[in-house]
């Protein structure tokens, strides 16, 4: 059974109970007030108990949790103050990922995976342009054309404008003016980077679910300096994972300890400008993921950035210190006081602007779900190195990792670009010779193969890709078609 680990203390030592590390938490708090060192502390105490954990690093400075840290003043000071006799610094099991494939290893999902609604988000689509995608990706499914990459999303939209008169009697008008915006802000997404996120090999779930040979879970750092300079992009990969969690674990229901814990850092990100739709899902995931054993902690400046409806999940509070200076500062402050189980010997709001560095109200989930009475507290010291690794010591780590070779070398097998591409070519040699293809049945061989002027057999889409399913069976690709709670186009449905 796993034991509690120490958080903070106040009057009395503060423990987080490892039953509760799937019932979800906040982190909030102004800028340098403490957050990070918190992340840290939960997520070294995760995994020493053996529970893997995700982590996004905004700052770049997350990967010093794989080294063991130095004595410095102010964590002599507080281990001090704790009394922390056995206090000893160690470093955590690491791996590295990097959706750009530079500070670790590639972290990949393919379009067909993502899936019309997030990739709307990604993309800045308004809700006709959102519209077209989303008949765009019910072509690609209807007709069994897997969407790997870009490459192949830009030719199913080519190949869905050049054709819409043929669409249009099933599906209604398709806007050429749409399928232009997609494809020009599919460019911007290359052009910024993102492009690299689109692929094969796709990452497997089980691979951010590990235990070291000791027994420690394994702390994911996703490299996300470079990703945070387009902040839509990195909610919604983050929102993409969560999403891929909560549709392939199996129901758990209440357990020992979680199965992972997922921290979410500048999570106001997530809940900026989105649709009620969208919304919607998430607080759908964040309140079902839990019996999948999945624990989320979301880390935000100001608790007012997180929808009523999710923060009313987020049984683990640790409150740092907010400032009061406009008059939203001062109803964030009344917000956040109004949320923790009274504490009669404290006044929650005027501690909130008190709070020094390091030092947190902090509420946690008794044994039995409840919440305990707020206390003020000094949040334990990080026991890894505060700062980054150098560049030697982090490739050191990639290389020594169980999953290096999987990811590093990108795979790209026929999908619908390289079928389109050929299809075309067919079509140029057929228009060169005195063939005479009627509208109806030249969508029909494009779909489902046709006989060449010689007799030869040319087979079609569909055929080629059911092909290419029965080589790919035991491939997550080839069973994607079908998307969950935020990939599909009516969000439902499972996968094959």
């Amino acid at each position: 059974m796993a034991k509690p680990f120490l958080l903070a203390q106040a009057a009395a030592p503060i423990f987080f109970d490892p039953k509760m590390g799937n019932r979800h938490g906040l982190i909030a708090g102004a800028t340098g007030t403490g957050k990070t060192a918190t992340l840290r502390v939960l997520a070294e105490g995760f995994s020493a108990m053996g529970v893997p954990v995700f982590v996004a690093d905004v700052k770049g400075d997350l990967a010093g949790l794989a080294k063991p840290g130095a004595s410095n003043p102010k964590i002599d000071q507080r281990v001090k103050q704790l009394g922390l006799d056995e206090f000893a610094f160690a470093g955590s099991p690491v791996a590295f990922w990097d959706l750009f494939g530079t500070h670790g290893h590639p972290l990949r999902t393919t379009v067909s995976e993502m899936g019309p609604l997030l990739l709307s988000r990604v993309l800045n689509l308004n809700d006709t342009q959102e519209g077209v995608l989303n008949l765009v990706f019910r072509i690609a499914d209807e007709n069994g054309l897997l969407l790997l990459d870009l490459d192949d999303l830009r030719a199913m939209c080519r190949f869905v404008g050049e054709n819409s008169s043929e669409f249009k009697a099933q599906y209604g008008n398709i806007s050429t003016a749409s399928i232009g915006a997609i494809q020009r802000n599919l460019l911007m997404l290359e052009d910024q980077g993102a492009g690299k996120f689109f692929g094969e090999p796709a990452l497997n779930l089980d691979d951010l679910i590990q235990t070291a040979p000791d027994g420690r879970g394994v702390i994911n750092i996703l490299a996300a300096e470079t990703l945070m300079q387009n902040p839509r992009t990195y909610a919604t990969a983050l929102l993409w994972l969560l999403s891929e969690l909560f549709e392939r674990l199996p129901e758990v229901g209440d357990v020992e300890k979680p199965k992972l814990v997922f921290f979410f850092d500048e999570a106001h990100l997530l809940f900026e400008d989105i649709p009620k739709i969208l919304e919607d899902k998430i607080e759908h995931v964040v309140r079902l993921i839990r019996s999948k054993g999945v624990g989320i902690f979301f880390i935000s400046q100001n608790p007012l950035d997180i929808p009523e409806d999710v923060i009313g999940q987020l049984g683990n509070r640790i409150q740092h210190a907010l400032r009061s200076f406009t008059a939203r500062d001062q109803k964030a402050v009344r917000a956040a006081a109004e949320t923790f189980r009274i504490n009669p010997q404290l006044d929650v709001a005027a501690a909130i602007t008190e709070l020094g560095v390091g030092e947190a109200l902090v509420s946690l989930l008794d044994e039995n779900g409840t919440p305990g009475i707020v206390e003020r507290a000094l949040v334990a010291p990080p026991r890894s190195q505060l700062g980054p690794l150098t560049p030697a010591e982090r490739a050191s780590l990639v290389q020594s990792s169980t999953v290096y070779g999987i990811y590093e070398k990108a795979v790209d097998r026929d999908s619908a670009a390289e079928m389109l591409a050929a299809r075309a070519t067919e079509k140029a040699e057929q228009q060169a010779a005195p063939a005479k293809i009627g509208a109806a049945g030249g969508l029909s061989s494009v779909l489902f193969g046709s006989t060449g002027p010689r007799g030869g057999r040319r087979e079609g889409m569909v055929e080629a890709m059911a092909k290419s399913a029965v080589r790919t069976v035991g491939s997550s690709v080839g069973r994607e078609i079908m998307r969950g709670v935020l990939g599909s186009l009516f969000g439902r449905g499972r996968r094959r």
